[in-house]
């Protein structure tokens, strides 16, 4: 039986960003005075909720404090290739740069850090060379290069670094890495029609739950009568499941003389190199 959990209407942007936001804002009030340390275990709980709650202080926008720039946005690579990102400190060019790991509904790992002045960088707990390394080109800009990349590697990789004149630990907004393997197996994908309840209304909403998908990013196109929308198209977050792998779902609302007039409707979903989709129009359903 599907959990109630899918059928929830999602709660509109705004509302979940406040929240998130105001939630965000007490944590950092209760562990601002607690401060990172170079030897120190950087992945326990308490430290990653630290670092969450400054990385959204970071992005927010606190003036006077370096801006920590990370390149590119979104990398897209192959098993078994090299991965190179980009960090650049802003004015700080005294700190190291540290890197961490986070992966959708998990808390960040440190991976490294690496100042200008070392030979090698430092390594947190599962992390290490040659799988892992890091150079720089300056005392500001620094590289994370990940070698022989697998589907487990794909995550958003933060950068950080310490602005002793703000006294602030710093993050930059993060690199997405996809990493494809076409012999994966592709996600389950289940449409579900409106409900009796929605029918009766004046819009319908219909529900597309994507499981086993191997990694926690996925792309969801919908489309009406072969036509892409994404207009009423909300998409909740990646959770992971007991197997390791991920399930998410997606939500379709739209009028409901348009599921009235038998359009076909699709979910297609996109993975690790994998898709998956399915169609459903309202003559394929009991009355």
């Amino acid at each position: 039986m599907i959990s109630d959990w899918l059928f929830q209407k999602p709660r509109p942007l705004h509302t979940q960003t406040d929240s998130l936001f105001e939630t965000l804002q007490c944590l950092l009030s209760s562990l601002q005075a607690a401060q990172l340390e170079l030897k120190r275990d950087s992945t326990t709980h308490c430290d990653m909720l630290g670092i969450l709650c400054t990385l959204i202080t970071a992005l927010a926008g606190i003036s006077g404090v370096t801006v920590v720039t990370q390149s590119p946005p979104d990398l897209t690579k192959s098993k078994g290739q090299t991965v190179t990102m980009d960090c650049n400190l802003g004015t700080v060019t005294g700190s190291s740069a540290r890197w961490y790991k986070q992966v959708p509904g998990g808390i960040p790992q440190f991976v490294l850090f690496f100042h200008h002045s070392h030979s090698a960088p430092t390594y947190g707990s599962g992390f290490s060379s040659p799988k892992f390394t890091s150079k720089h080109t300056s005392k500001s800009d620094y590289s994370l290069i990940i070698n022989d990349v697998e589907v487990g590697d794909s995550a958003v990789y933060y950068c950080n670094t310490w602005d002793d004149s703000a006294k602030e630990y710093v993050f930059g907004k993060g690199t997405k890495l996809f990493v494809t393997d076409s012999t994966l197996p592709a996600p389950a994908v289940t449409l579900f029609p409106p409900s009796s309840e929605d029918l009766q209304s004046l819009q319908v909403t219909l529900v597309c739950l994507v499981q086993d998908v191997s990694v926690g990013f996925a792309d969801v196109r919908w489309t009406v009568g072969g036509s892409p929308v994404t207009s009423g198209v909300f998409t909740g977050p990646a959770e992971q499941q007991p197997n390791k792998k991920f399930r998410m779902s997606t939500y379709l609302t739209t009028q409901t003389s348009e599921w009235s007039s038998d359009k076909e409707f699709s979910c297609e979903v996109s993975a690790a190199g994998t898709s998956a989709s399915k169609k459903m129009k309202k003559s394929d359903c009991s009355t």
